[in-house]
């Protein structure tokens, strides 16, 4: 049974990269959406595995700005980290990157906040351990993220 004790925000934190090819992307060398959504999707994934020690699945997705395009050849960068843990469910805050590699200019091309919920062997939800800021930007971090799980629960 993994253990309920507070984790630390880091403690979940993760980072995936992947090469973004021709099969990425559209007819102009745009990275399709849906692609960098996929891959924020299981970099906050992971990062929720990390904290609960169990598997999750997906249960929102608040919001997400492409503020920039992600360009065949561009390196993806996502890092996530648990930003929130309620009782089974777990907010992931996930900021994505692009990066040129062969100049290293790196460009923010948007955030995602997400909502999962940890499994046990059985597929029901299960208790997870809270999350504890180390930081005065963490715990800002941490009280948005209790911001946006109230705003949830009153949709």
């Amino acid at each position: 049974m993994p253990d309920l004790s507070p984790k630390s925000m880091r403690a979940s934190r993760i980072s995936i990269a992947q090469l973004m090819q021709p099969e990425h992307a559209n007819n102009l060398g745009n990275v399709h959406g849906g692609w960098i959504m996929k891959l924020v999707d299981e970099c906050g994934a992971l990062a929720c595995m990390r904290h609960a020690q169990r598997r999750v699945v997906t249960v929102a997705v608040d919001s997400m700005t492409f503020r920039q395009p992600i360009k065949i050849g561009d390196l993806v960068i996502l890092t996530a980290e648990v930003t929130y843990a309620g009782r089974t469910s777990m907010e992931a805050e996930v900021h994505v990157e692009a990066e040129n590699p062969v100049t290293g200019v790196k460009t923010h091309t948007n955030n995602a906040y997400l909502v999962y919920v940890a499994l046990g062997d059985d597929g029901q939800p299960v208790m997870i351990p809270p999350v504890i800021a180390e930081s005065p930007e963490e715990q800002q971090h941490l009280d948005a993220a209790r911001q946006r799980q109230s705003m949830r629960l009153k949709k």
